[in-house]
């Protein structure tokens, strides 16, 4: 039975997502939201601490969570990003689509909003931009990890 590394075990690999994601959220999808809020396009100010349900945990957090939980899924499909820049492009692509189609189409209308919300061009623009700048943070997040356990991909990456 071969042995695998630290970093090539799947648990492993799913904390680092969590933790790479849970970060990227707070710091690049915060930062671009708030660039975005500053400059009159997004619909919602960043670093929100209202309470939401169930637990009246404040929504930035809960925001984090989630981000944590795609930076898993993110960690196990980055392999198959291509090499150099196009890593970091694959990564805004990733973030740009994927949780902005499950926000827009599952989340939002979960919480009594219209599908696809509302198809509101600013909203859009502004899932679009900041979830894809989530995903550059991921994958810088995870670049950093990475490093500081001793696996160096950068000749990949």
């Amino acid at each position: 039975m071969a042995q695998t590394t630290t970093a090539e075990n799947p648990l492993t690999r799913a904390a680092l997502g969590f933790i790479a994601g849970f970060l990227a959220t707070l710091v690049f999808h915060q930062i671009a939201l708030a660039i975005l809020w500053g400059i009159g396009i997004a619909p919602h100010a960043p670093y929100s601490m209202a309470a939401t349900a169930p637990f009246g945990v404040p929504s930035v957090i809960s925001l984090a969570f989630w981000g944590g939980l795609w930076g898993i899924l993110f960690v196990f499909i980055d392999s198959r990003f291509p090499a150099g820049g196009g890593y970091w492009a694959a990564a805004f692509v990733f973030g740009a689509i994927f949780p902005t189609l499950v926000a827009l189409f599952i989340v939002v209308p979960l919480k009594g909003g219209a599908v696809g919300g509302g198809w509101r061009a600013l909203l859009w623009l502004t899932a679009i931009l900041i979830n894809g700048a989530w995903g550059v943070g991921t994958g810088a997040f995870m670049r950093w990890e990475q490093r500081l356990i001793g696996v160096d991909r950068s000749a990949s990456v």
